[in-house]
């Protein structure tokens, strides 16, 4: 996906910036990573309190192979079926998204304090 469609999806959260990452984009908003696209596959960050919704949505976890060859479950969810074809439901994804990312941010900084 061109950067130019991201920032058109992703809009209702406000201004987003994109940065090459691990072979994809990574797609900030307020400065924060919020999602990513991987393999062409756009994913939404997740948390404790939004992953229940994203599951119960039909939204799969992102997994990969550890060096042990055990699966590394990180903390991206695809985003709904439902969403790609209703910007409705994209903006409302994006917005649970973004705010799953500021308090995993928010959460990681105070630990570090």
């Amino acid at each position: 996906m061109d950067n130019a469609a991201i920032e058109d999806m992703f809009e209702s959260v406000g201004p987003v910036t994109i940065r090459r990452m691990f072979g994809g984009k990574g797609i900030y908003a307020r400065g924060i990573i919020f999602a990513v696209e991987l393999r062409g596959e756009l994913m939404f960050k997740g948390d404790d309190e939004s992953a229940p919704l994203l599951e119960e949505a039909g939204a799969r976890r992102w997994h990969y192979e550890g060096k042990s060859g055990k699966p590394v479950a990180m903390p991206y969810w695809t985003i709904p079926d439902e969403a790609l074809d209703d910007p409705d439901l994209m903006a409302k994804w994006a917005r649970i998204a973004l705010d799953a990312a500021i308090r995993v941010t928010a959460r990681e900084a105070s630990q570090r304090k």
